[in-house]
């Protein structure tokens, strides 16, 4: 277990009266304290950025506050921790000083002297964490450009706004289309924060049944249902120290999203059939691919839900907007592919180039990633362009062989495509390819195609 990185103060003091008093100075003043007697396991409490200090006596029987120092400063050098003693010992003060305690406090002392003290060192803490998160993000610049692969201004800005948004404890909501990556955003954010070291869990709540998903993300008690025969720890619990994902939060149950407010607000879940509130400490990143500002005026997602989780919005941009970040991609894909599959590399040709260049990418990264391993693979692939309207757009082949045989392939497809729109005569189909009829029967007849037109009759007698 870990201690909430809530807590600003660990009080450490054998003596319960004085933890008492001093537990009372501190809570006075509005800082959240966790009093213990003693001080042995709590450097494993303890995470390496937790963002609080330690107040601890020195002379304590089992584990004493000299031992505790030299244990908490072996996991983070930088913590601040304030030892206090009795015994007017001034070698012993110096000996804390040396060994790296921030301050040396000495019984009987003023309420303000130790206010103040933790006060600079809760500061102090802060600046440390501050820099050292900004250290943290200027040596992962090139983990996350290897993540998110691209030089386009909008994955640039992307890359800029997860850099600034990790070493926050804001919750995040993704807004993305279908295979954009909304996940490798997510995952991102988690290991470029000080939650990494924690666990990271991804819920797709579009693929829970109605039936099973509060027992899926707040766990259930023996007997809280039939068939609850022992207890079930949730994703949600099973998320604490860490980061939660939660993609398509827009396919939730509205009384689903009414726990999921409760649980954001409080940062707190209550098992199905429990009565305990378990304190949680987590990051909660949702996803959509909906625009959750219009389902919530539609009545399909929760106004107040989505105000609660709009707090800190991040836009991918689609891979039609990437402009040639999608070469990038397909030959960093392709590669991938190659060396998984023991395969020589390919390298893209200026019309494949072109093609790729053409596509609208409906399936955004995703489609591309495995469009790039059957490329790996040497496997003809056709993309199918489908327009927004639901209606057919350019089929091209990647793998179409030399230049001349790609520009037949996309020549074929061109006219196939517009094939399949309603054209009433050959006319209009020639119109609308900008050629002569008589050179659209020509490649009609080349490319093995026929004009269905009204009721399969053609206007060769125009």
């Amino acid at each position: 277990m870990t201690i909430d990185n809530r807590i600003q103060v660990v009080l450490i003091d054998d003596d319960p009266h004085l933890r008492q008093a001093l537990g009372q100075t501190l809570d006075l003043a509005g800082l959240k304290i966790l009093p213990l007697s003693e001080a042995k396991g709590l450097a494993a409490q303890l995470e390496r950025d937790w963002p609080g200090v330690v107040v601890s006596d020195i002379r304590m029987p089992g584990m004493d506050g000299l031992e505790l120092l030299s244990e908490l400063h072996a996991q983070d050098p930088e913590l601040p921790v304030l030892l206090i003693t009795g015994h007017g010992d001034v070698p012993l003060a110096v000996q804390a000083m040396r060994a790296g305690a921030y301050d040396f406090l000495e019984k009987p002392f003023a309420s303000d002297a130790l206010l103040d003290s933790v006060r600079r060192a809760l500061a102090l803490r802060r600046l440390v964490l501050d820099n050292r998160s900004l250290r943290m993000a200027l040596s992962d610049r090139n983990e996350l450009s290897a993540r998110l692969v691209g030089q386009s201004a909008p994955m640039l800005r992307l890359r800029e706004q997860i850099g600034a948004l990790a070493a926050t404890k804001a919750d995040v909501l993704i807004l993305g289309e279908t295979g954009a990556g909304k996940e490798v955003v997510a995952r991102a954010l988690h290991d470029l924060s000080s939650r990494r070291n924690g666990p990271f869990v991804a819920i797709n709540a579009g693929a829970l049944a109605e039936s099973v998903v509060e027992s899926e993300l707040f766990g259930h008690e023996p007997g809280a249902f039939t068939g609850a025969q022992k207890r079930r720890i949730g994703k949600f619990e099973f998320a604490n120290g860490g980061t939660l994902f939660l993609d398509e939060i827009e396919s939730m149950s509205m009384d689903v999203q009414v726990k999921l407010l409760r649980m954001l607000q409080e940062r707190v879940v209550e098992r199905l059939g429990g009565n305990q509130l378990i304190p949680l400490d987590i990051r909660v990143i949702a996803a959509t691919k909906e625009d959750l500002r219009q389902a919530a005026d539609q009545g399909r997602f929760r106004a107040d839900l989505y105000y609660r989780l709009n707090v800190a919005p991040l836009r991918i941009p689609p891979l039609r907007e990437r402009g040639e970040d999608a070469l990038m991609l397909f030959q960093h894909y392709a590669d991938e592919a190659s060396a998984r599959h023991g395969l020589p590399p390919h390298e893209l040709q200026p019309a494949q180039r072109a093609l790729l260049l053409r596509h609208s990418w409906p399936g955004n990264v995703r489609e591309l990633q495995n469009a790039a391993e059957r490329f790996a693979l040497g496997l003809e692939l056709a993309l199918d362009n489908t327009q927004p309207d639901g209606s057919p757009g350019t089929t091209v082949e990647i793998n179409a062989g030399g230049l001349s045989e790609q520009v037949e392939n996309f020549e074929k497809s061109l006219i196939a495509a517009e094939l399949a729109r309603s054209h009433s005569s050959v006319r209009s189909l020639a119109e609308a390819l900008g050629i002569p009829r008589k050179t659209l029967h020509d490649k009609l007849r080349k490319h093995g195609l026929n004009f269905a037109g009204s009721g399969g009759h053609s206007d060769e007698s125009e």
